[in-house]
């Protein structure tokens, strides 16, 4: 009857993700998590996973490296090899399977959580490397992942992104036919991220296999070769979909929509602006308020600052870009009047006096008690506000983490409350230093979200340090490049607009990006392609406009 009376398919009939039954690979037990289908790896290609946390992509890769029998969802009578193969027979599964079983392929996992390494591997740096080069290569890739200077280092002294660096070489030093890398971008750069990339890819032989987990949608299209999303209930049940080119992998992953499976597993999609600022018109540009502050100069150790002049306005983003070790977060702590400039030039500009909120690159939680107690004492006022409430504390789910006791809560839990209570603070700028870590790629949208409505509806200012680029260039309205020698002498330049700030940075990585013609989204051009070569000579590394 509807059907007669609707014209011009008013009404369109999606599916839902709801809870299936068929295609179970593995369930852990009774009321557990189980995961359906499986993603496809093709031999001498790169298989990307891309999927929120908590989803089944780390029990797919267990199972892909056949170190967990997949029980078919049958947990109290689990079926036999012959029967898994069986089950997966006419599919590229079966041959994989059967490999794995026959052959004896070896599979190496590189961990996602690094920080975790120096409890299972103690010992010199140099010599773990030695210990597992059996591919030879122990000289180029130390150089490559910039190892070299941490060679007469114990594991255990480490920093996050070396711990990342030296797991990367060590799955890459070994002979295998499965190489697994679980979020090999955390802690890392924005060059080390695709220095990595070029690693990963290096690993790649006609009959070996290469697949990666990774939350940086940029990285994870600039390494994959093809991609399957996983989608579903966090911690419920994750189902994959089918493999798909690079670019509509990530796009699906972006709109939240399964074309082939006619599937809305999000609400909302994520595209990005092209418009340069959101103040275009003249008669709102009177309205925002305009900031100085000086150039200044600032020595710590050997290392050497200095900050050229700039200025911002209210409701405005500004993105830092650089290297780590070239001083944005010693810029963010002057800015916040913690460490005083050693020389301020131009002396008609004095350093305003912010009101400043922090959400510093590390979070250590010494808090004894439950989020929401937390939250009570930090930022009552914005935590009883309906709008912060809907446009902060929703979103970011914060709701369910409330009775969690902080000591408790995993790395990307803590980033979200970190997140909420540096919004909830009342202030001028708001000063937050890699927001997306810890997060899973949907996270990632979200908190993007967040911070731009945030800023936009409070008529405030953000400084960001994101390594990101997805979520920078979709946080940004202005940017600051840093350039110089890391740790040694480096200058923040004066903000500048997305476009040419992004042309510098990019010029210095020596990578170019296009634009996706469907959501806008930064793409890395691989190197020495003809869109990178044509990008280079015109000078334009970050798209041109077609």
């Amino acid at each position: 009857m509807l059907f007669q009376k609707c014209p011009f398919e008013a009404i369109q009939i999606i599916n839902l993700p709801k809870d299936l039954d068929k295609d179970t690979t593995h369930r852990y037990g009774p009321n557990t998590f189980k995961l359906h289908r499986l993603p496809v790896p093709r031999p001498g290609q790169v298989l990307g996973l891309v999927g929120t946390n908590g989803i089944g992509k780390s029990t797919a890769l267990k199972v892909l490296a056949g170190k967990l029998k997949p029980n078919l969802g049958r947990f109290d009578n689990p079926p036999d090899w012959q029967e898994i193969l069986t089950y997966f027979r006419g599919s590229e599964l079966q041959n994989y399977f059967t490999r794995i079983l026959e052959d004896n392929l070896k599979a190496i996992i590189k961990p996602q959580y690094v920080d975790h390494i120096p409890k299972i591997v103690q010992g010199n740096v140099g010599k773990v490397l030695s210990e597992k080069d059996e591919r030879d290569m122990k000289q180029e890739l130390a150089a490559d992942l910039k190892l070299i200077q941490v060679m007469d280092r114990n594991v255990g002294d480490l920093s996050g992104g070396e711990l990342q660096r030296f797991a990367i070489a060590v799955a890459a030093l070994q002979n295998a036919d499965i190489y697994m890398f679980d979020e090999p971008s955390s802690y890392l750069d924005v060059k080390q991220r695709l220095k990595a990339a070029q690693v990963v890819r290096s690993l790649l032989r006609p009959n070996s296999y290469v697949i990666v987990v990774e939350h940086d949608l940029s990285v994870l299209d600039y390494l994959s070769d093809f991609i399957c999303c996983l989608y579903g209930r966090p911690g419920v049940y994750g189902v994959v979909t089918l493999p798909f080119s690079v670019r509509e992998g990530i796009n699906i992953f972006l709109a939240g929509f399964v074309p082939t499976e006619n599937l809305r597993f999000r609400d909302e999609s994520l595209t990005f602006k092209v418009a340069e600022t959101p103040q275009e018109s003249t008669e709102e540009i009177e309205t925002y308020a305009r900031y100085k502050y000086p150039t200044m100069t600032k020595t710590q150790g050997n290392f050497r600052l200095k900050a050229v002049e700039g200025e911002f306005t209210d409701s405005q983003i500004i993105v830092m870009l650089g290297e780590n070790g070239t001083g944005k977060t010693t810029f963010i702590r002057m800015l916040a009047g913690h460490l005083k400039p050693d020389s301020v030039e131009g002396s008609d500009v004095e350093i305003p006096e912010f009101n400043v909120s922090y959400k510093p690159q590390k979070i250590s939680p010494k808090f004894k008690g439950t989020v929401r107690m937390l939250l009570i004492s930090k930022i009552r006022d914005s935590y009883m506000h309906p709008q912060f409430v809907s446009d902060v504390m929703k979103p970011l789910l914060i709701e369910q983490l409330m009775d969690e006791e902080v000591v408790n809560l995993s790395g990307g839990e803590l980033q979200r409350v970190a997140l909420t209570i540096c919004l909830g603070k009342p202030a001028d700028i708001y000063l937050i230093d890699e927001p997306s870590a810890f997060l899973d790629s949907e996270q990632r949208i979200v908190a993007s979200k967040v911070i731009k409505r945030f800023i936009l509806h409070a008529k405030k200012t953000a400084f960001v340090v994101e390594h990101d680029f997805i979520m920078a260039t979709y946080l940004a309205d202005r940017v600051i490049v840093y350039e110089g020698k890391p740790s040694i002498d480096c200058v923040a330049n004066s903000p500048q607009s997305l476009l040419t700030g992004m042309n510098l940075f990019l010029s210095h990585l020596d990578i170019t990006f296009r634009r996706d013609p469907t959501n806008f989204r930064p793409r890395i051009n691989k190197l020495e392609s003809t869109k990178d070569r044509e990008q280079k000579s015109a000078g334009s590394y970050y798209y041109l406009d077609d």
